[in-house]
């Protein structure tokens, strides 16, 4: 096998075990595991649709935002049981330093932009939506 086709599988593999870092570290409630699979600067975003309004305005779509240390501490909760978790890593693209990988909750799907930061492998970016039961 070249070279550079070991070096791409080598990244892939790291990338991969940054996304189950942190799909696994939520089902278990580890928030140490979670905390090294994210960028301090971590900015995860849902599109609320037809959010209730306020001040009597009618309901809309709004832009929530989670920063890394609000997940990290999120994740300090009871683990998961193996029967309630789903769990799917899909790397969808990569190119050089930059990735884009597909993250399958049982509840919810994240579509995670990750880099390589300081020579390791980090979510930056997460765009997710509920699943509709």
């Amino acid at each position: 096998m070249p070279r550079a086709e070991k070096d791409g599988d080598a990244e892939e593999a790291a990338i991969r075990r940054t996304a189950l870092d942190y799909l696994e570290g939520w089902y278990d409630g580890d928030a140490a595991r979670m905390e090294r699979s994210l960028h301090p600067q971590l900015a995860k975003r849902i599109v609320e649709h037809n959010a209730p309004g306020s001040f009597g305005r009618p309901p809309s779509d709004r832009l929530s935002e989670m920063s890394a240390l609000r997940l990290v501490q999120n994740t300090r909760h009871e683990p998961v049981p193996p029967e309630e978790r789903r769990s799917e890593v899909t790397i969808l693209d990569r190119f050089e330093n930059a990735a884009s990988v597909r993250v399958d909750f049982k509840d919810w799907v994240d579509f995670a932009h990750v880099t390589k930061w300081n020579g390791q492998w980090v979510i930056v970016n997460v765009l997710w939506a509920l699943r509709e039961e």
